[in-house]
């Protein structure tokens, strides 16, 4: 028996004798399937040919597998008054990486931003002692392994402390959630954006895609929505799903503006919302 993991997109299933004919996240069309056609691999194999390389992206402490793997989202270790949080998660885990983040005083939380990133979260709660893991819970049927550690939040906005809350933005996922951390280093203010706002490659605007890949923008009711519930949260700087992808200073206006290009190339009427 093997739990199984799409070399596409990173998703580990739970445990069976043979893979599956096919992944459902990848073939939806919010994704791809492969090139080459539907294929697995598992943590065994992945651990003989990559590695997790831990550096800072930033000001913060980022994880990533090496060479790239599938989607090559990083994860964030967060040391916040809401105690340690892991941000995203990631398909390889070893006990060198592990290791590495008890030094820094461990995991208390896993909190993932949407489907595409829930890569191989049971093993990693289970390598940190069973950490809870969030998601929330528009989300729950990408969940392709369950776990006891599994927490569905729900509703639009979850306070884990004074200074870090999780905020669902609909568009590219129902439960696609960001983080925003008003104590971050240096006391600056955050936002970690998943993919319900991707920053873009000039790291001055962010985009609000409903498909990455295969370019297709969000809908404008859940844009609006997301814009709203954005408006007034202090941003300095906002980090992207992988590594150097961060828009670092001004953040607040380059999201306002970004809004803004978003209504104007789909043809809405651009509303002033009071940041």
């Amino acid at each position: 028996m093997d739990a199984y993991i799409c070399e596409t997109c990173g998703t580990q299933f739970a445990e069976r004798s043979a893979p599956p004919d096919s992944c459902p996240i990848c073939t939806d069309e919010r994704q791809y399937v492969g090139w080459q056609g539907q294929t697995w691999t598992t943590l065994d194999e992945l651990a003989a040919t990559h590695r997790l390389v831990i550096e800072p992206d930033h000001d913060l402490l980022g994880i990533g597998v090496t060479p790239r793997f599938a989607i090559p989202q990083r994860a964030l270790h967060l040391q916040t008054d809401a105690g340690n949080i892991l941000w995203e998660c990631l398909t390889l885990v070893t006990d060198e990486a592990v290791a590495a983040l008890e030094a820094r005083g461990g995991v208390d939380v896993i909190a993932i931003s949407h489907p595409h990133f829930y890569s191989s979260m049971v093993e990693w709660s289970d390598a940190l002692g069973g950490v809870p893991i969030l998601i929330h819970a528009n989300d729950r049927e990408w969940v392709a392994r369950s776990s006891p550690a599994v927490t569905f939040w729900e509703g639009d906005a979850h306070r884990l402390s004074p200074t870090v809350t999780l905020y669902r933005c609909p568009g590219h996922f129902p439960g696609s959630t960001v983080l925003h951390w008003t104590a971050g280093p240096h006391g600056r203010h955050l936002l970690l954006s998943g993919d319900a706002l991707h920053v873009a490659q000039d790291r001055r605007h962010v985009s609000l895609p409903y498909s990455v890949p295969n370019h297709l923008p969000a809908h404008p009711d859940d844009v609006a929505e997301t814009q709203a519930r954005l408006a007034g949260l202090g941003i300095d700087d906002v980090y992207g799903f992988t590594w150097g992808l961060n828009i670092v200073g001004d953040g607040r206006a380059a999201v306002d503006r970004s809004f803004d290009r978003y209504f104007r190339a789909v043809g809405r009427e651009v509303t002033a919302v009071t940041s």
